[in-house]
């Protein structure tokens, strides 16, 4: 076994071997079984002094230091060489050749270097000439080429391959589909034994494979129903065929979904070359979906066809195969899908292909060729075939894509609230805006919940990430932020209670939330803050500043205490809460983004003079701070504007726990409305002012507290320190009491009772009489 050391400065000449250890193969010489054998032998041709190998032999003849053997005159052969001097490919057997291109390929296809030869490594040996100084040639897998992607059998010294053009052009060298291709002159066989008819085969077998291979990368390419079906038209128009119409199912079945019966196809998409090129004679594409065809295609199309149970189409689509068109069984099947009056070209210029996806027939497509252009050959069979399997299964993949973003977007969308309400002192507004089309599922949610004493929760928060669990953990927080804010404690208590949640749903879920309470009636709010960006304050005269609200940690860290702030909320102002989507992206980071968002807000304000701006415009113009591409996250947006209730309009009294306490109510009652010119209430206030306030006296311990307040409405609360929530039950004629609460049920607007840290309180409230007004 000789060695052959990979150094060119190590290689030995090895001496010749003698005649009897490499005899020459001749139509008399054997060979022992399995032995690779000598490529030089074909050369030891005796008494054929200065024998030069035929053209395309398949190999090179080199002597000592690169020299060719035989006559200086002889040509030079290369192996694999074919007639544009190209390269072979490794695994396609066929060579590039100067600026051709294959007849299939739309541009898609990856290319090569185009030209001559690539000279060898320095130091390296050709493929197929033996390496200097050792007279020795590579044996077959090693530098030799390969055809079919296989080795050739030994003794085959023929070539790998042979360069077939595309169909002719008016020149007489082959068109190539695409800008700026340019002809190819015709093929010729470059073996021997090889006609032209052979080589055009086996170059048309591979430019199939070539256009099968971009065509369907391109239809996978696409991630929704459209670009699918627009990448199948464009990969083969005008490539593979002059017109192609798209046939779906309507409604298209999601999974295991049982599809809907009878099956109706709708035309989705018909691609098409125009009739007259332009000015400049260049083909311009139709991108809308337009039925007809025009006169040279056959007219119009039908845009919809209904598949009879047993018909021709269902015959057709259940043998999933495609079809030319002048077979008996496509021949019936056109006129149910096209319609009746679709005129067709002749011969084999029409294949029906029916789409199969994983699990049933989901449409069909028909692939078109003009009269002029040669008809279909019984390989583009095999053609459509595989772009109707990829694309069948592309369309599969994009409806169960878009059925689970809708999946994701109706959870986001049913997790937020539909409408906020509308409590007492306070407007709000309110934006959400998705991600990004392919991540559409966040964690960012708000909320605004009415608590007693006519205050308002004011939530925002954030969970990390973009999948369906963020938008499950974002359910979870809010719901239990709601729950919390039921019981009416402190907002530091609250973000303490929501950290030990988000601990208990797992370890690695964080969020940020931002918890804020608004009292109308004293002008103030409470703040508390878990890693959530801070709020910012738009005053009434224009002036906006970011609120100095301690930034806390995360929810879900765990064995952190939270700080709340107690700030002034004037009249007039406006709070806007938002999450971090808002202010930070990739081009600025969160504090700039926050300075922008004051910035705007300032300028908004000084549009509209010593008004306030109105809340649904200012919450448009804060959104249009972002830029196009400026976003990568979702964004929640809450404003709240303080109108706060005025100090006349409140009545507030402490009554001790004693019998004579429901009289002394009635009379307070009595009073505040007559100041207020209430005096059509008095009845009706003194009635269930005097339940309520019995019952509360009856239990507690501690003083009860009374307040009236006139707004929109006129509202009665009434606190005590019994945390027991009263039941309305029906009475039975028996009882002596429990009709208390009918009588409110009965006769107010609305009416409940909220639990308190220290107690609860039960409130009802009464609509204004007519005329009447708020001061």
């Amino acid at each position: 076994m000789t060695e052959h050391p990979t150094s060119h400065h190590l290689r030995q000449p090895v001496p010749p071997a003698a005649p009897s250890a490499s005899p020459a193969r001749g139509p008399g010489s054997s060979a022992p079984f399995g032995a690779v054998p000598d490529p030089r032998s074909a050369l030891q041709q005796p008494g054929a002094a200065g024998f030069a190998p035929p053209p395309g032999a398949g190999f090179a003849v080199r002597g000592e230091n690169g020299a060719a053997a035989g006559p200086p005159d002889a040509p030079l052969v290369t192996a694999g060489a074919g007639p544009g001097g190209g390269e072979p490919v490794a695994g396609h057997g066929r060579p590039r050749t100067a600026g051709g291109h294959a007849p299939y390929d739309d541009g898609l296809a990856a290319r090569g270097a185009v030209g001559g030869a690539q000279p060898p490594e320095q130091g390296e040996p050709r493929p197929g000439e033996p390496r200097p100084g050792t007279g020795h040639v590579p044996a077959e897998g090693i530098g030799r080429p390969r055809e079919g992607g296989r080795s050739r059998p030994p003794g085959d010294d023929g070539p790998s391959g042979a360069f077939v053009p595309p169909p002719t052009g008016p020149a007489g060298g082959a068109v190539v589909p695409g800008e700026g291709a340019a002809p190819v002159p015709p093929a010729r066989a470059d073996h021997p034994g090889e006609g032209d008819e052979v080589a055009a085969a086996r170059q048309a077998g591979g430019d199939r494979l070539r256009f099968i291979g971009a065509a369907t990368r391109r239809i996978a390419r696409g991630i929704d129903l459209d670009e699918i079906v627009l990448g199948l038209c464009r990969a083969t128009v005008p490539t593979f065929a002059d017109a192609i119409l798209v046939y779906l199912r309507d409604p298209l079945p999601v999974g295991d979904e049982r599809p809907t019966e009878p099956m109706v196809l709708r035309l989705r998409r018909t691609d098409r070359i125009p009739e007259e090129p332009d000015t400049n004679g260049i083909r311009l594409p139709v991108l809308p979906a337009q039925p007809d065809l025009g006169p040279a295609m056959g007219g119009s199309a039908a845009e919809l066809a209904e598949v009879l149970t047993g018909g021709p189409l269902a015959e057709v689509l259940r043998g999933v195969r495609p079809l030319f068109g002048d077979v008996p069984a496509a021949r019936t099947a056109l006129p149910e899908l096209l319609g009746d009056g679709t005129q067709l070209p002749g011969g084999r210029r029409v294949i029906l292909a029916p789409l199969r996806g994983r699990r049933r027939v989901i449409g069909a497509a028909v692939f078109l060729r003009r009269p002029d252009r040669p008809a279909f050959e019984g390989d583009d069979l095999l053609v459509a075939a595989q772009l109707a399997t990829h694309t069948a299964l592309g369309v599969d993949k994009a409806v169960l894509y878009g059925r689970e973003a809708y999946i994701a977007d109706a959870l986001q969308r049913t997790m937020l609230p539909d409408s906020l309400p509308q409590p007492t002192g306070v407007r709000l507004a309110s934006r959400y805006l998705p991600a990004a089309e392919t991540a559409r599922v966040g964690g960012d949610w708000y909320d605004a919940i009415p608590l007693p004493g006519s205050r308002v929760a004011l939530v925002v928060g954030d969970v990390m990430g973009h999948s369906m669990t963020s938008a499950a953990i974002m359910g979870q927080l809010r719901t239990t932020a709601q729950t919390l804010a039921g019981l009416d404690l402190p907002p530091q208590e609250v973000l303490h209670h929501l950290d030990e949640q988000a601990q208990r749903l797992g370890s690695d879920r964080m969020a940020t939330c931002l918890y804020a309470v608004y009292d109308p009636v004293a002008h103030r709010i409470i703040v508390a803050n878990a890693g959530h960006p801070p709020p910012v304050m738009l005053h009434r005269g224009g002036r906006a500043e970011v609120l100095r609200v301690p930034a806390g940690a995360p929810i879900g860290v765990g064995g952190v205490d939270f700080e709340a702030v107690e700030l002034d909320a004037p009249a007039g102002a406006t709070l806007v809460l938002y999450t971090d989507g808002l202010v930070e992206s990739r081009i600025r980071d969160v504090w700039t983004g926050i300075e922008q968002l004051r910035e705007r807000l300032a300028e908004t304000a000084r549009l509209t003079g010593p008004n306030p701006p109105p809340l649904e415009p200012l919450c448009d113009e804060v959104l249009d701070m972002l830029g196009p591409g400026d976003r990568d996250d979702d964004i929640a947006l809450l404003a709240a504007r303080f109108d706060g209730i005025a100090p006349s309009d409140v009545a507030y009294w402490y009554l001790d726990p004693k019998a004579q306490t429901a009289g002394q109510a009635r009379r307070l009652a009595r009073r505040a409305l007559s100041r207020w010119g209430l005096e059509e209430l008095t009845d009706q206030v003194e009635l269930l002012v005097s339940e309520v306030v019995t019952n509360a006296v009856r239990y507690a311990e501690r003083p009860v507290t009374l307040r009236l307040l006139r707004t929109d409405v006129l509202r009665c609360e009434v606190g005590d320190d019994v945390p027991q929530l009263p039941r309305l039950r029906q009475a039975r004629p028996s009882d002596e009491g429990g009709r208390g609460l009918y009588l409110v049920n009965r006769m107010a607007r609305r009416w409940g009772a909220t639990r308190l840290s220290m107690g609860k309180v039960v409130w009802f409230e009464l609509s204004m009489p007519p005329g009447a007004a708020a001061r």
